[in-house]
């Protein structure tokens, strides 16, 4: 059993790395032994993450736009000029709006659907080789998306992109599970209210009133998010995949 949840030694890259869930799950692979590479468009920030980060073990900053097909082969080059390998990559980079229907425009959609959804396809499609070079059908190389709840159900403000986008992402998620097996795992973890960039103002005004109407009263912990990527990136979880896993307190079950 001592080796079941081991992650220790493994390559991660964990996109929007420098912040919020991204953070969490990097920082949660650093404690538990691997190398992580971290990724955003913001150089400065992501400087200054990665070497706080580094405290912990191994981690490097790319900057990288994944909104664009060419940002994504980008990043995937720069990984590839640095690793011959790659165990892990975490599609969380994300973005979101929210308008009122009517004020709601194509650009609004174009931008949440590029990153949220092409960006992973993208991503994944031009580090497959990597992947599969690290994979094999009895330990294979993992995939893990960040979705959300807002796939699930029907989120309470008006997010017509950000829901679709991750609605998407989980039907993405199950179909790449399908033709990158055996030697690619692909999952993805539905986030619930846990505290970010993307959810702080949210949570500053709703968040008692969230965390009183989840099953488990709480908002999601750093160490709840860290503890599921974890848990799909070790040998526990090598015969999981197209797996939508809600890390949300029971939110899911209220819909």
């Amino acid at each position: 059993m001592s080796g079941l949840f081991d992650v220790s030694g493994k390559t991660v890259l964990v996109t929007g790395g420098t912040r919020g869930i991204g953070e969490m799950i990097a920082r949660g692979f650093l404690e538990a032994g691997a190398t992580v590479y971290i990724s955003s468009r913001k150089a400065d920030v992501g400087d200054a993450r990665a070497a706080e980060l580094a405290a912990l073990g191994p981690c490097t900053f790319l900057e990288a736009n994944l909104s664009t097909e060419s940002g994504c082969r980008t990043l995937a080059e720069a990984i590839a000029g640095r690793e011959a390998r790659l165990d892990v990559l975490v599609n969380n980079a994300g973005a979101t709006w929210g308008a009122p229907m009517t004020d709601y425009d194509e650009a609004a959609f174009e931008r949440v659907l590029s990153l949220n959804v092409k960006g992973v396809f993208h991503l994944t499609k031009f580090l497959r080789p990597l992947l599969e070079a690290s994979g094999t059908a009895e330990s294979p190389a993992r995939v893990i998306n960040i979705g959300s709840i807002d796939g699930i159900r029907v989120p309470a403000m008006e997010t017509y992109a950000y829901s679709a986008s991750k609605a998407a992402v989980h039907q993405l998620t199950r179909h790449l599970a399908k033709y990158l097996a055996p030697r690619v795992t692909v999952n993805a973890i539905a986030p619930g209210p846990f505290e970010s960039k993307m959810m702080h103002a949210t949570l500053e005004a709703f968040g008692d009133e969230i965390a009183a109407a989840a099953p488990m009263k709480r908002i999601g912990r750093s160490t709840d998010m860290a503890g599921a990527a974890i848990f799909l990136a070790s040998p526990a979880a090598a015969y999981v995949t197209g797996v939508i896993l809600p890390v949300d307190g029971g939110i899911a079950t209220l819909r």
